[in-house]
C-alpha cells in the first residue's frame, strides 16, 4: 500500500473537499480522484459517500481515518527523530561509565565539549555501573558506547570480535592510608613499605582486583588481607576509620584532610580505560563527533603530556 494514498485520504478526510484537499496537497484533482479510487479498490470499502458535487466520510472511512492518522502520525514522528539523530548537531548520546571514572573525567570531558560551537543541542543520558554490567548492557544497546576495562569474556562466553576497545586513558593507582598512620607523612613511598600493613582490598568480582593482585605480585608482596568489600567509596571510609590501608584509583575530588592518597614509587601498574564500543553498530553523525572529540582531548591533555587521571 502507498503511504502518498494514505497521505491523500487523510487531507481529503479533513477537507471533505476534492479541490481543495488537491490544492493542499500540491497535485492535480484526477491524481487526487485516482489515488482514492485505488485505495478503495485495494480495502474492499467506500471510504467517502458522494452527495452531488460534496462528499464525506463513509462508516467504513470514519473507522479507517483514526488508524491511518495515529499510523501517519508514528512515521512522521519517527522522521523526525531520524532527522535528529542524523544532524551532527542535535541528538542524545547515552554513554555507560564505571564509577571511577565519574568524579573526573566524565564531567570533564561533557564540559569541555559543551564549549564548542553548535553542541548544545547534544544530549547525554549518563550511567554507571561495574564493567561486566556495563558491557552486558552495551550488547542490549542500552548504550551507545562505554567506558571502561577491558573483559575477554562475558558470562563464560568469549566476546572477542564482538567489541572493539579503544585505549583512551590510563588511570593512576595509588595508596590510601588514614590521617595519623605511620605512612601518612609521605607523598611518595615504595611498595614493600606497605607489606606490614593490613590491606583492605576489593572483592574477587570487582574491575580493581585484578589490577591490586598484580600489582602486589609485581612488588612481590604477601598481603596481609583485612578484608574485601565491593567498591571505592567503601575502602576509603573503612581506611578513615583506621581499619586498615588500601590501593584505590586516584580520587581527585578525595578530601584529603580524611583520607592521605600517597603515590606508589616503582610502580608500573596502572588500569587501562577503554572507549568500548559494539561491533558493526551505526554511529549517528553527533556521537562520532563526541566520541572523536573524547580520543583527541584524552590524547591532548593526558597521553601526550604523560599524565594519568
Amino acid at each position: 500500500m502507498n503511504i502518498k494514498h494514505l497521505v491523500y485520504f487523510r487531507e481529503l478526510a479533513h477537507t471533505q473537499h476534492m479541490s481543495k484537499a488537491a490544492e493542499n496537497l500540491g497535485i492535480s484533482q484526477p491524481t487526487l480522484s485516482y489515488s482514492i479510487d485505488n485505495l478503495e479498490k485495494k480495502l474492499g470499502v467506500p471510504l467517502f459517500e458522494h452527495e452531488g458535487r460534496n462528499i464525506k466520510l463513509s462508516r467504513f472511512g470514519e473507522i479507517y481515518l483514526k488508524f491511518v492518522t495515529r499510523g501517519l502520525n508514528e512515521i512522521e514522528r519517527g522522521d523526525s527523530i531520524l532527522e535528529q539523530l542524523l544532524n551532527v548537531n542535535e541528538g542524545n548520546i547515552r554513554i555507560g561509565f564505571t564509577y571511577s571514572l565519574g568524579q573526573k573525567l566524565i564531567p570533564e570531558l561533557i564540559a569541555n565539549f559543551k564549549k564548542i560551537d553548535d553542541t548544545a543541542g547534544i544530549t547525554f543520558d549518563l550511567f554507571q555501573g561495574s564493567t561486566e554490567y556495563l558491557l552486558r548492557n552495551l550488547f542490549k544497546e542500552n548504550y551507545d558506547f562505554v567506558l571502561s576495562s577491558k573483559m575477554e569474556e562475558l558470562d563464560h562466553v568469549p566476546i572477542k570480535g564482538k567489541l572493539n576497545y579503544l585505549p583512551i586513558i590510563k588511570q593512576e593507582m595509588v595508596l590510601a592510608v588514614p590521617m595519623h598512620h605511620p605512612l601518612s607523612k609521605f607523598n611518595n613511598v615504595n611498595l614493600k613499605s606497605i607489606e606490614s600493613y593490613p590491606l583492605l582490598t576489593y572483592s574477587k568480582n570487582n574491575d580493581f582486583r585484578p589490577i591490586v593482585d598484580l600489582i602486589l605480585s609485581e612488588g612481590n608482596i604477601k598481603p596481609r588481607i583485612k578484608c574485601e568489600v565491593e567498591d571505592v567509596q567503601t575502602l576509603l571510609g573503612l581506611v578513615e576509620y583506621d581499619q586498615g590501608i588500601a590501593i584505590v584509583p586516584k580520587q581527585p575530588q578525595l578530601d584529603q584532610t580524611k583520607v592521605k592518597l600517597i603515590h606508589l614509587k616503582n610502580n608500573p601498574i596502572y588500569r587501562q580505560v577503554y572507549m568500548v564500543l559494539k561491533d558493526n553498530r551505526f554511529l549517528t553523525p553527533s556521537l562520532s563527533r563526541f566520541q572523536n572529540f573524547l580520543t583527541r582531548y584524552c590524547k591532548e591533555n593526558y597521553k601526550d603530556l604523560g599524565e594519568l587521571l
